[in-house]
C-alpha cells in the first residue's frame, strides 16, 4: 500500500479562527477528515501531523525516509525561512509536494519565496483545503507512474 505523510507547519492548527479572510473558515480537523476520506477512497495509508515547531517537522521528513512513499507539506511561515526543511526535504529523498491554502505569490512580498520549492515534486497554491487534495494526488500520480515504469514492474 502507497504511504502518503502530510505535515502541517505552523499556526495551522487555528485554521478556522484566524485571518479566515485569508484561511478560510475550515479547521485542521475539517481538513484532516477531508484526506482522510481521500485516502480511504484512493487505497492509500495517509498520516497528518502537524507542528509549529521547526525542530519537530524536521524530524517527521527524516524520519519519513523508508517508511513513506511521499510527503505532502504546508511548511506555512517556515516557507519562507527554513533552509533546515529543505535540507530535510533533500535528505528524504522521496518526492514531496508543497501545498499553501491562500496564493503565496499574490500575498507580501517576503511570502513570495519559498525555500522548498526548489527542492520538492511541486508546488500547489492558492485552491484553499483543495490545495491539499491536489498535493496528495499529484502524489500518489507520481508514485504510480514511477512503479508502472520501473523494470520490475
Amino acid at each position: 500500500m502507497i504511504r502518503i505523510l502530510v505535515l502541517h507547519g505552523p499556526n495551522l492548527n487555528m485554521l478556522g479562527v484566524r485571518e479566515e479572510n485569508i484561511y478560510g473558515t475550515q479547521t485542521l480537523n475539517d481538513i484532516n477528515g477531508m484526506l482522510a476520506t481521500w485516502a480511504k477512497d484512493a487505497g492509500v495509508h495517509l498520516e497528518a501531523k502537524q507542528s509549529n515547531r521547526e525542530g519537530e517537522l524536521v524530524t517527521w521528513i527524516q524520519e519519513a525516509r523508508g517508511q513513506f512513499d511521499a510527503i505532502v507539506i504546508n511548511p506555512a511561515a517556515y516557507t519562507h525561512t527554513s533552509i533546515a526543511l529543505r535540507d530535510a526535504v533533500l535528505s528524504a529523498e522521496m518526492p514531496t509536494v508543497e501545498v499553501h491554502l491562500s496564493n503565496i505569490y499574490q500575498r507580501e512580498e517576503f511570502r513570495q519565496h519559498s525555500y522548498l520549492a526548489g527542492v520538492a515534486l511541486g508546488q500547489i497554491s492558492g485552491f484553499g483545503s483543495t490545495s491539499y487534495l491536489l498535493g496528495v494526488q499529484a502524489a500518489l500520480d507520481h508514485i504510480q507512474s514511477k512503479l508502472q515504469s520501473s523494470p520490475s514492474s
